[in-house]
């Protein structure tokens, strides 16, 4: 199994500038997707939850540009879990251009941090990871977490 888990893009004119440059808020919006994504495929539990009163709050966003890209460039965004607490879930996203020959060109990094929060919206609360996507996310951790740390994410610490 990969460390990460990945959302495979392509990218279309709509995400383009005049310039044929991909506008910097799309990187933001490809974030967002890939964590869709993810709760829809290894977390569908959490959907169901998020239906009911769960509400997951983007606290901070950010991306780091290396390289430019355009229409019809393949992307692969890969997300990894770098944090875990009892509130809150801290990501990081590789976007990697992927060629027609196979060959991967790292064109940006970014994180992304989110808060689990709980009630209605004159009285939401911070609520705790939910132990479904706790355990969803623990194949993705990131390499600098050790053995111990995973066991901790897992087991609700």
């Amino acid at each position: 199994m990969q460390p990460y888990y990945e959302y495979r893009h392509l990218v279309g004119f709509e995400e383009t500038n005049l310039v044929g440059n991909v506008y910097y808020v799309n990187y933001l919006r490809w974030q967002g997707r890939c964590r869709e994504m993810f709760l829809q495929e290894r977390a569908p539990e959490v959907l169901a939850d998020i239906r009911e009163d769960l509400k997951l709050f983007t606290l901070k966003v950010d991306c780091e540009f290396f390289a430019e890209i355009s229409a019809f460039d393949e992307l692969s965004i890969r997300m990894r879990l770098d944090d875990l607490t009892q509130t809150q879930i801290g990501f990081s996203f590789d976007y990697v251009r992927v060629g027609a020959d196979g060959s991967e060109n790292l064109v940006a990094r970014g994180r992304q941090r989110i808060a689990c929060m709980r009630g209605p919206n004159s009285d939401t609360r911070p609520s705790r990871v939910p132990e479904a996507l706790r355990k969803a996310l623990a194949p993705y951790v990131t390499a600098q977490r050790t053995a111990g740390q995973l066991a901790d994410l897992t087991n609700g610490g």
